[in-house]
């Protein structure tokens, strides 16, 4: 990614990540490569979907726990929550040390692809966009489900394309934004670019 972005010659203004460690080391490897250190705003509303109790599990175990239709059903269905995660589980957000300053009516016990919509499209209108607005070039490092809800909110997705939408990992998504509107759009690796179903 980083190189990605360096060969394109995109400065970047303000650098975003979510709270997890995923995120966070992404962002650090591409500011190493950019020999950019400005000041990362971390937010816990731009992190990974909240999955419940399926925390902890790889796909195949959870195909394996609770068979793949029913699993598919739980991550791409836009309603539907996991059962929630036991406060107790060292997991749980609760009992991580970074989140102790988030007010305990924000930490989810479990979120569908909705719940987590709601939150980093909150974040965003409020912190992101009005920046975009003024031209400053934003990098926001995330996961698939929060990065795939920013895209359903941008490219005014409907529930049903947003299911079929996969965002690939490690290639920066390039997105031109003037008067609110996209003028521009594109995978910086070209050879990994999904289909966005967008155009």
């Amino acid at each position: 990614s980083g190189e990605l972005i360096k060969k394109e010659q995109i400065s970047i203004d303000l650098y975003y990540s979510s709270f997890q460690l995923r995120a966070k080391n992404t962002l650090k490897i591409i500011q190493d490569e950019l020999m950019d250190y400005k000041e990362v705003h971390n937010a816990w509303e731009l992190n990974e979907r909240h999955y419940g109790a399926l925390t902890g599990l790889n796909k195949d175990e959870m195909k394996k726990k609770y068979g793949e239709k029913k699993i598919f059903k739980l991550r791409r269905s836009w309603n539907i929550r996991p059962k929630p995660l036991k406060k107790n589980n060292p997991y749980h957000p609760l009992n991580i040390k970074i989140y102790k300053n988030i007010p305990l009516k924000n930490i989810p016990d479990t979120e569908s692809l909705s719940d987590t919509y709601d939150r980093v499209i909150s974040y965003y209108k409020e912190n992101i966009e009005l920046k975009i607005i003024k031209k400053k070039n934003v990098l926001i490092s995330a996961h698939g489900n929060s990065l795939r809800a920013l895209c359903k909110y941008l490219f005014k997705l409907d529930k049903k394309k947003i299911s079929l939408l996969e965002i690939p990992t490690g290639n920066p998504l390039f997105i031109n934004i003037n008067s609110n509107k996209i003028s521009e759009c594109k995978y910086l690796d070209t050879n990994r670019a999904k289909d966005l179903l967008i155009f």
